[in-house]
């Protein structure tokens, strides 16, 4: 009798057993992928955050206030390339004036160097006229070299007016084909600097606004990676059912082996077993529900990622200038605009070191000339005291001085010709100053000043442009990243694929181990009602325990009093009650 009892009951524990090891196998497969689903959220966490800080860093560079002043430096020397052509045409009219100057004075030149020449003439006449007289030898001789002398300064003098006229002949003739130029090539460079400086405002605005796209499509997919990190709860959710399950039938088991279960016969203890398969199939059935139901959601979240993953690639190839036009396109061509806006400013430059030569020059001989005019003055002076002492004896001389008192009266008047050349050049000097001053470039005007400018604005340009290009390659390596690790995800995660199929399959188990009906254990309550403790014990979501009560209701043992609700209700069963 007693091994007709056993064997029944040997054969039903296995069934528990294999039902435990299938139930074990897949608790495995649920904690192994939800662990490595968990591991991969993580890792596209991580690259997000790296791509949002990255996003952060191409936001910072594109409203660094220096790139925006760099611009504003941009294009005031654009303005200053622009009045190029005004102040080039100002230098022209100040060379016309100096030339139109110089061409006078010269005609004052040409008349003392006239008289010069008839005062030569009327010296050697004297000094022939009175070859016979033997005080006038001498005398005849000094007035000669005092007008050689006087004819050296007036020569010295032309030369000095010769040379200036050389200097602004060449400068006029070199600031005239700079002024063609400028009429050119000025206002189509100007005005391409001006475009690329628009165009490069623009293309960063853009990238601004994709970049908030970008943004904002990344902290959407960061936000969904939360929620599905904390959806991922319904993996440990499921491997504690099943272990409540496997603790279920490891407790029926540990019941039939003990006291209380040795009361009961065996049709007792295949009612109690059938009770007890029906319960866990319907713990089985509820959590796969609720699997199926949940993980489809996460596949779901998980699905989306993709299309939104495309997005963030095309914006940030966008970004990358690899379906557009790219910010290095943009710096080409400004380099283009201010390599020609370089070659304007060395013909500046040029024409401006000419113009302030000729003005240096112009400054120079005005002050050679002024003293050349003292020279020439004291020469006419010398001249005139010499003739006059020459008159005095001739008078006293008679008849004899006749002869040579007319001649050195003409070399008085012709000695007194040179005042009013002289007169006539020294009023003419602070028009020539005036024009050469007229020449001579403002301090902050300068063309090296404009090629500083220009290099600096472009080498703030390129500096800020490199800055983004570095960031923007920083993003495209996370966006990359970003892009592989969620594809990994997707195929990580499809909890429908293979986990979904091993739980159903579980649960059809125990639901054919558990049959259509449901046996009557009312009778067993008491019995029972130990098992039935420390199965409810194992619960920790008020799922279960409702399941459960409904198919074993809670005896009057089981009630709980007052007390004990109260004190069971802590903190701790109050959150699992919430999140569960």
């Amino acid at each position: 009798m007693a091994h007709a009892l056993v064997s029944p009951n040997a054969a039903a524990y296995t069934s528990g057993r294999d039902i435990s090891q299938t139930l074990e196998s897949a608790r495995g497969q649920v904690e192994e992928r939800f662990l490595e689903g968990g591991t991969v959220l993580l890792s596209v966490m991580d690259v997000l955050n790296r791509l949002l800080n990255s996003l952060e860093s191409v936001t910072t560079a594109l409203d660094n206030k220096e790139a925006s002043d760099t611009g504003a430096d941009l294009r005031a020397t654009v303005a200053s390339l622009t009045a190029l052509p005004i102040t080039e045409e100002g230098r022209q009219r100040a060379l016309v004036s100096l030339a139109h100057t110089g061409r006078e004075l010269r005609k004052h030149v040409a008349d003392m160097q006239e008289t010069m020449r008839y005062l030569r003439t009327f010296a050697v006449t004297v000094k022939i006229t009175g070859a016979g007289i033997a005080e006038f030898a001498g005398f005849a001789q000094e007035i000669l070299e005092r007008i050689y002398s006087g004819t050296d300064e007036v020569n010295r003098f032309a030369t000095h007016l010769d040379s200036l006229d050389k200097e602004v002949k060449l400068a006029a003739s070199f600031g005239a084909s700079v002024s063609k130029g400028y009429a050119d090539t000025v206002p189509a460079v100007a005005g391409a600097l001006r475009d690329d400086a628009a165009k490069i405002a623009e293309h960063r605005r853009d990238l601004g606004v994709i970049a908030r796209e970008v943004g904002a499509i990344a902290r959407a997919v960061q936000s969904k990676v939360a929620s599905t990190l904390s959806a991922l709860q319904i993996g440990d959710i499921t491997r504690q059912r099943i272990e409540h399950v496997q603790a279920t039938f490891s407790l029926l088991e540990d019941f039939f082996a003990g006291e209380d279960g040795a009361k009961l016969d065996a049709g007792a203890r295949q009612r109690l077993q059938n009770v007890i398969h029906h319960l866990t199939a319907a713990q089985m059935s509820d959590m796969c529900a609720n699997f199926q139901r949940d993980s489809e959601n996460v596949v779901k979240t998980i699905a989306s990622f993709d299309h939104d993953m495309r997005e963030i690639l095309k914006l940030r190839d966008q970004m990358s200038g690899e379906s557009g036009e790219a910010g290095g396109n943009f710096m080409r061509s400004l380099e283009s605009s201010v390599s020609a806006a370089h070659e304007i400013v060395k013909q500046v430059d040029t024409a401006s070191r000419q113009a302030d030569q000729v003005s240096q020059s112009t400054i120079g001989t005005a002050a050679k000339l002024s003293e050349a005019i003292g020279n020439i003055r004291a020469v006419k002076t010398d001249i005139h005291y010499m003739a006059l002492n020459t008159n005095l004896r001739c008078s006293r001389l008679g008849e004899e001085g006749r002869s040579i008192n007319v001649v050195t009266a003409e070399l008085r008047i012709f000695a007194g010709k040179l005042d009013d050349s002289a007169d006539a050049i020294v009023n003419g000097l602070p028009a020539l100053e005036a024009a050469a001053g007229r020449l001579a470039p403002a301090a902050d005007a300068g063309a090296g000043n404009l090629g500083e400018s220009l290099t600096s604005a472009v080498g703030n340009i390129r500096s800020a442009a490199n800055l983004i290009e570095n960031e923007l390659k920083v993003l495209a390596e996370n966006g990359r990243e970003v892009a592989t690790k969620i594809s990994l995800l997707i195929g990580k995660l499809d909890f429908q694929h293979d986990l979904g199929e091993v739980l159903a399959g579980c649960a059809d188990l125990l639901e054919g181990v558990a049959g259509t009906d449901i046996a009557d254990i009312s009778d067993l309550t008491e019995t029972i009602a130990p098992l039935d403790r420390k199965i409810f014990k194992h619960y920790t979501m008020v799922q279960e325990r409702n399941i459960h009560r409904g198919i074993i209701p809670a005896s009057e043992d089981n009630t709980p009093a007052p007390a004990e609700a109260a004190k069971a209700e802590n903190d701790e069963d109050l959150f699992a009650d919430a999140l569960f």
